[in-house]
C-alpha cells in the first residue's frame, strides 16, 4: 500500500467533509460521500484520515456462508491480519441491515493492529463491546445476527461500492460527524491545499456574521468581500 504524506494527512484533518464535498463537486465529482455510514463511536470528535483498505461481501449462499467459512484463507479474519497500521477499513456490505459484519472481537483486533477506523454501509453486532474496543466506527446501524445470516465474504483489497461510492484500495478517506467521504488519490494534494484555504475563508466569514454583516455578497463572497478578506489576511 502507498502511504499518505504526514503533512497532507495533517492538513486533511483540518478540513471538514462538507468542505471536501464542495471542492470535489466543483471538479465534477458528485458521488464521494457515502450514504449510510454515520458515526457509531468516534475518536472523541476528531476527524480521521487514512488510505482505504477494502473488504467486500456478496449475498449469502448457504453452502458458502457458514460459520466454518470464518476459518477459510479468504475470511474476514485473514483480511484483518493483512491490514497495515493506519488504514481505514471500508466494507461493502450492500447496505444489508439484518446481519452484523463485525462484532467486538474482530473490532478489538483491528484496534490492536492500529487500524484507524471501520466504515461500512452495513451494520455491526455486539454494539456495546464494539464501542468499548475504542475503534472508531461509521456504520448504518446494529443487528444481532452474524454476517453469514445474510452475507458471504469474498475478498479484500479490490474495488468495492460502499454507500453508493466507488472505492479503490488506497483512495483517501476522511470521516467526521457528517459521515465519510472519499478523495481520489489524484486529487488529494489539491484538495488539501484548497480545503485549508476554504476553511480559513469560512472562519473569517463566521466572524463577519458575528459582527452583523448580511449574507448577500458575503457568502459566497463577491469581489469586494474577497478583496477585504485578502487585505485583512495580509494585515494578520
Amino acid at each position: 500500500m502507498t502511504s499518505l504524506d504526514p503533512a497532507i494527512a495533517a492538513a486533511l484533518r483540518q478540513i471538514s467533509t462538507a468542505t471536501i464535498t464542495l471542492i470535489l463537486l466543483k471538479k465534477g465529482l458528485k458521488h464521494i460521500w457515502m450514504k449510510g455510514p454515520m458515526p457509531l463511536s468516534t475518536a472523541k470528535g476528531k476527524r480521521l484520515v487514512g488510505p482505504a483498505f477494502t473488504l467486500r461481501f456478496i449475498p449469502a449462499r448457504e453452502d458458502l456462508a457458514t460459520p466454518e467459512s470464518w476459518s477459510s484463507p479468504k475470511s474476514t479474519r485473514a483480511a484483518i491480519e493483512a491490514m497495515p497500521d493506519g488504514v481505514i477499513c471500508v466494507v461493502d456490505a450492500m447496505g444489508v441491515q439484518d446481519a452484523g459484519i463485525f462484532g467486538d472481537i474482530l473490532c478489538a483486533r483491528m484496534a490492536r493492529r492500529g487500524v484507524t477506523a471501520l466504515i461500512t454501509d452495513g451494520v455491526v453486532r455486539d454494539v456495546m463491546g464494539v464501542v468499548e474496543t475504542g475503534l472508531p466506527v461509521w456504520c448504518s446501524g446494529v443487528a444481532a445476527p452474524a454476517s453469514v445470516a445474510s452475507l458471504t465474504f469474498v475478498d479484500w483489497q479490490e474495488p468495492i461500492g460502499c454507500g453508493g461510492v466507488a472505492v479503490y484500495p488506497d483512495d483517501i478517506i476522511v470521516a467526521d460527524d457528517d459521515g465519510a467521504v472519499l478523495i481520489p488519490k489524484a486529487h488529494v494534494e489539491e484538495v488539501a491545499r484548497l480545503g485549508i484555504e476554504q476553511e480559513k475563508l469560512e472562519t473569517w466569514i463566521m466572524r463577519e456574521i458575528d459582527k452583523g454583516v448580511p449574507l448577500p455578497g458575503l457568502y459566497p463572497p463577491d469581489s469586494a468581500t474577497r478583496a477585504r478578506y485578502e487585505a485583512e489576511r495580509g494585515e494578520g
